[in-house]
């Protein structure tokens, strides 16, 4: 037969035994739109017209980032993909958007179809929890690209929204309040600077259950990112929400600005917010300072929003009616400076 494909390292068999594999998980995610199954070369969506009228079409994508070397380390890798998608469907929620559907990437040095299928299992799971279809994806096999055993993930996902139902800032108004939500933890952003911290640091045990955590170190940083579906698309619904921004890399100084129009400024009084325990360990650990840390991580607030002074009461009613253990963070105020943000720490 002379050389082979499989000679050169990628064994196709092994592609045909994942797709088996993930046929089910890919199915369980389907919503109304979805018009097509998985082995096409796309996925087809149809967009409800009846619903919206004026859709405009939402994207985001994103990785997971060096947090995977922690899935590697733990060799845990069911929820990697809740991540992959989280990152993706919080971004376009904050346009006011409705996820429809979603696409992943994996790309790994050898294809393992039980391995690749856990990590479907996770990007399966986050679908669901963002009521986002999975409606197709793409699995690399590129030996002697990946170290063994690793592999990357990405993410693509698309939503609607109505035109006149855009959030963008630029409603916001003096007086208008800023509400945050909790995270889950550390999400999947700053997690280079994690490593430098755990892995860098003789004292620092990752296997050790540290107290004020529900589980070993690497098992806490490991927890998947939050998705906020729930809460923000009944918000949204029902209140007149002003803006909207998810806590990503880059942390609060980074993204907080980028939900504030010009001539306006965030005032975030943080100076009896109480830390959560892992973000207090990671900072007393290397010694960051509590500006690199706020400029780095969410530090327990995954996604802050804002809306009239006048619906706060409303806004509450329904953050209590999902158990949210919501902040209220601060306030817009009408200033002319380059800075977008004021975070009082102190």
């Amino acid at each position: 037969m002379g050389l082979t494909y499989k000679d050169a390292g990628v064994d196709k068999t092994k592609g045909y035994e994942e797709v088996k594999l993930i046929k089910s998980l890919i199915k369980s995610t389907n919503r109304d739109g979805v018009l097509n199954d998985i082995g096409n070369f796309s996925g087809l969506f149809k967009i409800d017209l009846k619903k919206y009228d004026k859709p405009v079409l939402v994207s985001g994508t994103d990785g997971v980032g060096t947090k995977l070397k922690l899935a590697f380390i733990l060799d845990k890798h069911d929820t990697i993909g809740i991540d992959a998608v989280a990152m993706c469907v919080n971004d376009i929620i904050c346009q006011g958007a409705e996820p429809l559907f979603f696409l992943d990437y994996i790309a790994s040095s050898k294809l393992i179809p039980e391995k690749m299928a856990e990590i479907v299992s996770g990007v399966a799971e986050g679908c669901k929890m963002s009521h986002a279809a999975l409606i197709g994806g793409e699995t690399a096999e590129m030996p002697g690209f990946y170290g063994e055993g690793e592999y990357d993930i990405a993410g693509f996902a698309v939503g609607v929204v109505n035109e006149d139902k855009i959030i963008d800032g630029s409603k916001i108004e003096d007086g208008d309040v800023i509400i945050g939500l909790r995270s889950s933890g550390v999400h999947s952003n700053g997690f280079s600077l994690v490593r430098k911290i755990i892995f860098d640091n003789d004292k620092v045990d990752v296997n050790k259950k540290y107290d004020g955590l529900d589980d070993t170190l690497l098992n806490v940083l490991l927890t998947p990112t939050r998705i906020y579906y729930d809460p923000m698309m009944d918000i949204i619904e029902h209140v007149n929400v002003k803006a909207i921004s998810h806590i990503t890399g880059g942390g609060f100084y980074e993204n907080i600005p980028r939900m504030i129009k010009d001539g306006y400024t965030a005032v975030i009084d943080l100076k009896d917010y109480e830390i959560p325990q892992i973000f207090k360990y990671l900072m007393t650990w290397a010694d960051v300072h509590i500006e690199e840390m706020f400029g780095t991580f969410n530090m327990g607030i995954g996604m802050v929003f804002a809306v009239s002074k006048d619906e706060l009461a409303k806004t509450e009613e329904l953050l209590k009616k999902h158990g949210e253990d919501y902040i209220l963070l601060g306030h817009i105020e009408e200033k002319e400076t380059k800075e977008k943000i004021c975070l009082n720490l102190k």
